[in-house]
């Protein structure tokens, strides 16, 4: 039975990202075993490995506000909706800068190029949606973030290297290209079309800012947003009147604030893992070309 063997390279490479993994992994699990602790006994330091004082009370303070239940549904609204109408229609200009036979596909090119480094600003950008009747709308997650230029590049890259025999074929039995995008060119791209699904749910999931800037209804509030506003608050929180006295006594700024993270982590960590054997075959593939 051979042996394998272990150069110095090897064992420099497999220790170096021993200690990647350890110190990437290491901060969320602090956070973790933080958010499962005593508040009070957190504040005396000396917790790197395991809860001290195992205690849900920084749950249950967070978990308490309505407006976390509010900001979970918007936020897997957005991500689901949003996810899915800008994967299609990226993928659909994508499809159509990828055909030799486009008319003036050099001038969309670079005045999609030029998009994608040159910007109007906050400013107009808060007039257009304005006009468009966006602000204080729901939809103001979605029809800004329908086309991506970056994601389009990436399409477009993997959709010539479709053989053209394929096209033509289909072309030869009737079909025309709307057809040929949805029955064809999309099921042989799953590896790309996963890898842009989780960019774009990732975006959404962790996005605020438009939240802040272009909603003032509490009930369009994502649950980044609220969270956010909670880690601001914790001081305040951790003191409320309307958080129980025995209660008050196992929590602390610190801890709540961890409690807080972790809610906003974790579901978008679980979704990773499915869609992980796509990542790299999808990046990868679709970069080959420019």
């Amino acid at each position: 039975m051979a042996t394998k063997r272990f150069d110095l390279f090897t064992i420099c490479n497999y220790a170096f990202l021993a200690i990647f993994c350890l110190v990437t992994i290491y901060p969320v699990y602090f956070v973790l075993i933080g958010s499962f602790n005593d508040g009070n006994d957190y504040m005396r330091g000396g917790i790197f490995l395991f809860p001290r004082e195992f205690s849900l009370a920084n749950y249950q303070v967070v978990l308490q506000d309505d407006r976390l239940y509010t900001g979970f549904k918007i936020s897997i609204l957005r991500t689901v909706i949003g996810t899915v109408t800008s994967v299609f229609f990226t993928a659909m200009v994508a499809y159509a800068m990828s055909r030799k036979n486009l008319i003036a596909r050099g001038p969309y090119y670079w005045i999609h190029l030029i998009t994608l480094f040159f910007g109007g600003g906050l400013i107009p950008y808060f007039l257009v949606l304005k006009n468009l009747h966006l602000i204080n709308s729901f939809w103001v997650y979605v029809i800004p973030t329908l086309f991506s230029v970056f994601n389009m590049i990436i399409f477009s890259s993997f959709f010539r290297e479709i053989p053209e025999e394929i096209h033509e074929s289909a072309t030869v039995d009737g079909a025309g290209d709307f057809r040929i995008f949805l029955a064809l060119f999309i099921p042989l791209s799953a590896p790309v079309l996963a890898t842009v699904a989780l960019w774009n749910a990732v975006g959404h999931w962790n996005s605020f800012f438009d939240a802040m800037i272009f909603t003032t209804k509490g009930d369009l509030m994502p649950l980044q947003l609220f969270l956010m506003k909670m880690i601001r608050e914790a001081d305040v929180i951790s003191n409320s009147q309307y958080v129980p006295p025995q209660v008050q006594k196992k929590i602390s700024v610190q801890t709540i604030r961890m409690a807080a993270i972790m809610i906003s982590t974790v579901p978008i960590l679980l979704v990773y893992p499915f869609l992980q054997r796509f990542f790299v075959t999808g990046f990868m593939v679709g970069s080959l070309k420019g």
